[in-house]
């Protein structure tokens, strides 16, 4: 005989481990957003990317103990080519469904929850920016966001891609755009400059044009802690692209 009190209770588990994260497009433009999972996570209750219009809001669920990341790609078209051209930014291998995560520049929205203590999310403008963002939540935690499009004012050696019109529609970090030495480079955190105490912000070129817009954003490789945000809560998110 089934024990139906054993079955309600594993039922009750699942529900009850399970988040909601909602993503809403309040954007005046279509966007493509994308899930990555970090190596060994737990997989989301969405395909790893599809098309979001305009004003349009999605609900999903997320395994309480899931890592990865969310973004938004522009202006994809995946008829010809399933890699990392297929959208003019923010574009991953794999097509539709990302299968890597993005390619700079991309404003990144990363999740590291747990089931029995403190989640951390920040959004992260190491590889650079593309779309505004805000990650918000149901608990009163702290907001991450980038709420600024930094694409218009983007210093000329970090700008591009670009769109139809000549315009801006990524803004690279230093790293990302190659500036300096990328083995042994101050603004990429690498070779001799591979350690916090090594690798300060003084040294990242560019690093106060994203961080003076973008304070709670996670701006290079050893920003300050604090742009990853805790919550012990087990919260539901919510992230928001053109907040």
């Amino acid at each position: 005989m089934v024990n139906f009190r054993v079955l309600i209770q594993l039922t009750f588990t699942a529900v009850a481990v399970a988040r909601t994260l909602t993503v809403v497009n309040s954007c005046s433009y279509m966007i493509w957003p994308a899930i990555f999972n970090n190596a060994g996570s737990s997989t989301p209750n969405q395909p790893a990317g599809w098309q979001q219009d305009p004003q349009e809001t999605i609900s999903f669920s997320v395994p309480d103990d899931w890592a990865g990341q969310l973004w938004g790609r522009r202006d994809c078209d995946f008829s010809a080519t399933n890699g990392t051209n297929s959208c003019l930014d923010g574009g991953c291998d794999g097509g539709l469904e990302c299968t890597s995560t993005a390619t700079p520049p991309a404003t990144i929205a990363e999740f590291e929850l747990n089931i029995s203590q403190q989640d951390f999310y920040d959004v992260s403008l190491v590889g650079g920016f593309n779309i505004p963002l805000s990650v918000t939540n149901n608990k009163g935690c702290a907001t991450a966001s980038c709420p600024v499009d930094l694409n218009p004012d983007c210093p000329a050696e970090l700008a591009g891609p670009f769109d139809a019109s000549g315009n801006p529609v990524g803004c690279k970090s230093a790293c990302a755009a190659g500036l300096g030495d990328p083995v042994n480079s101050p603004n990429c955190c690498t070779g001799t400059h591979s350690t916090p105490a090594t690798c300060p912000a003084s040294g990242v070129e560019y690093y106060s044009y994203f961080k003076g817009n973008c304070p709670t954003a996670y701006a290079f490789a050893y920003d300050t802690p604090t742009t990853t945000l805790p919550c012990t809560s087990q919260p539901d998110y919510t992230v928001t692209f053109c907040p």
